[in-house]
């Protein structure tokens, strides 16, 4: 053996020994299968969004490695987890793909979003069994840390928003972001007075913190196509970091017509999954930053997928906040990737740190997302803290059926 290898091998040995992650052989990895899924709900969050769900996923194999992932609804993760047991943890595209299709009909996003929850436990567990972080199993570090805008300004003590937007800026933060004024509870929204309203903020949130792309708006697809895009052109010349959602999600086509009628940078995605559907646009360049986020997208590898087809059509990525260990998950993938511009939500403008995980799970600091070099994806859960709610251990009983090719791979039936 090369003195250069001998150390490298030994050095690695160290490293997994003072980890204390249970490691295997990747040929004994290989041999792993999944015996158990196990759900627990996140204490103190009792949104009933499916989602934007918090729930914890443990994934056991029985080679002792546990992996840990987040999202989903009750009902959606156990009908995907019944096709997960028995499987090998390592072939993680080819679950996707069973999962996926392999009930038949295309999922919808709430489906999606429980199959993202597992499909992240699956790279945590490949992470912890090769002793390597999740973003060297995606290509390794593309950026040396992942900028961050925030949605609130929780540590200010400011009582006016433009202040909490210069003490967001002042904290090391790329951008605040606003939403429209007025539709708050029971009051009803005056369309045509909160428009000019609207523009009025938004020039005051300029002025406060110089311009610049230091924040942004969120419309919240609450405007017509004429309001909102009366809003655009007139905040045009203040060149915000973004405009979000100017109108309704239910039909993308439509940014056909507002990306011809306007010239401010748009962002859509939040209520989003698959790269089926998000594709056309970024294909046709409809806007200028996606907002799709784990676990919507399906999972790490469908983010990454979304992330070359951004790359090629020169689309920056500025994911919606989820859950805490989705935030952390973001900057494995993002950290791996290329697209041209990357900026990560941060609601409150800090990233949560519940008490059922480690405490370093997540390194931020000076307002931006670092890489964590722990292996997997960092986090180690404490299932005392939090909820139990189901375990699954065994294949459905209702499988439905499915096609293969002579090579193996999965196709619909």
């Amino acid at each position: 053996m090369h003195r250069r290898t001998f150390l490298k091998t030994a050095a690695l040995g160290s490293a997994v020994v003072m980890s204390g992650v249970p490691t295997i052989r990747a040929e004994a990895a290989s041999k792993m299968k999944i015996t158990k899924i196990r759900y627990y709900a996140a204490p103190g969050y009792n949104k009933p969004l499916f989602n934007q769900a918090r729930g914890i996923v443990e994934i056991e194999t029985d080679g002792g490695i546990i992996g840990i992932g987040e999202g989903g609804s009750k009902d959606m993760i156990e009908q995907c987890a019944q096709m997960m047991i028995g499987e090998d943890p390592f072939r993680i595209e080819h679950i996707w793909q069973n999962v996926y299709r392999g009930m038949f009909y295309p999922p919808g996003r709430e489906k999606l979003h429980a199959l993202g929850a597992l499909e992240m436990a699956l790279w945590d567990i490949k992470g912890k069994a090769l002793n390597v972080p999740v973003y060297e199993l995606l290509g390794g570090a593309t950026r040396d840390y992942i900028e961050c805008y925030a949605t609130g300004f929780r540590a200010s003590k400011a009582k006016t928003e433009e202040e909490r937007a210069q003490d967001c800026i002042a904290a090391g933060l790329r951008s605040y972001r606003i939403g429209p004024t007025g539709g708050n509870g029971d009051e009803p929204f005056d369309f045509y007075d909160n428009v000019k309203k609207t523009i009025e903020f938004c020039k005051r949130i300029d002025a406060a913190v110089g311009g610049g792309g230091k924040w942004a708006i969120d419309l919240h697809t609450r405007f017509d196509m004429t309001d909102g895009l009366k809003i655009c052109t007139a905040l045009e010349d203040l060149e915000p970091y973004f405009i979000e959602d100017i109108v309704r999600s239910e039909n993308p086509g439509v940014y056909k017509n507002v990306r011809s009628m306007t010239k401010v940078p748009i962002a859509v995605g939040e209520q989003f999954g698959d790269r089926w559907d998000t594709n056309e646009l970024i294909e046709n360049r409809l806007i200028d930053y996606t907002r799709f986020t784990l676990p919507n997208t399906g999972g790490i590898s469908e983010f990454k997928k979304i992330a070359s087809m951004c790359e090629t059509h020169y689309v920056g990525m500025i994911p919606h906040f989820t859950g805490p260990l989705s935030t952390a998950t973001l900057v494995h993938v993002l950290g791996s990737s290329s697209p041209m511009r990357a900026m990560m939500e941060l609601g409150g403008g800090e990233p949560e740190r519940p008490p059922y995980f480690n405490e370093d799970f997540i390194n931020f600091k000076n307002g931006k997302l670092y890489l964590n070099d722990s292996p997997g994806l960092g986090v180690k859960f404490d299932p005392k803290k939090a909820t139990f709610v189901m375990e699954v251990k065994e294949k459905t009983k209702f499988p439905h059926p499915i096609l293969k090719a002579p090579d193996g791979s999965i196709h619909n039936w």
